[in-house]
Formats: C-alpha cells, structure tokens, sequence
C-alpha cells in the first residue's frame, strides 16, 4: 500500500534522487507526480520479483479453474486420442 509520505513531485525526486532511492524497500513504493497528479510508482527490485510471483500463481490458478471448469463441461479430448495425433504429426514409432 502506498503512503502517503512516499509522494514525491517528480521535481523533488530529481533534486534528491540518492535519498529517496534509498527509502526504497524499507518503506514501501514510491509515487512521483507531475502537477499534483500520479505520474510514475518506483519499487524495490525485490518487491518487484515479489509481485511478479504473485501475478504468475494467480494466472496459474486462474488457467488451472478454466482448464477444470473446459472438463466438467466435457469440452477436451481423450489423451489417448491426443497423444496418438502427436505420434503421427512427429513419426514417432508405437512402443511394444
């Protein structure tokens, strides 16, 4: 969450750049305006990876209940049917 003493004008930043870099990480995301307006959020690169984690289990999650909900509603195709398919496409032989 961002608080609101990490509100920076971008001009501010610009003249204190060391400082307030420093912040980064300890006490959360940066927000640099432009005539009093949201312009730009800097972060840590660590809480950057964190969020990007987040953002990739929650994509994950979400394919995994479409890819659930696509079966109960018997969309898919037998994997026997699948596999066979791709066997041909590739010429791979059948194992005895």
């Amino acid at each position: 969450m961002v608080q609101l003493a990490n509100v920076y004008p971008l001009t501010d930043f610009l003249r204190n750049a060391k400082a307030r870099l420093k912040r980064l990480g300890k006490g959360g995301p940066l927000v640099l305006t432009v005539n009093g307006r949201g312009a730009a959020v800097l972060d840590s690169p660590a809480s950057y990876q964190k969020l990007m984690e987040a953002q990739e289990r929650v994509e994950a999650v979400e394919g995994i209940r479409r890819g659930l909900a696509s079966a109960e509603r018997r969309e898919g195709r037998p994997a026997a049917e699948v596999l066979e398919k791709i066997r041909r496409k590739h010429r791979i032989p059948r194992r005895a």
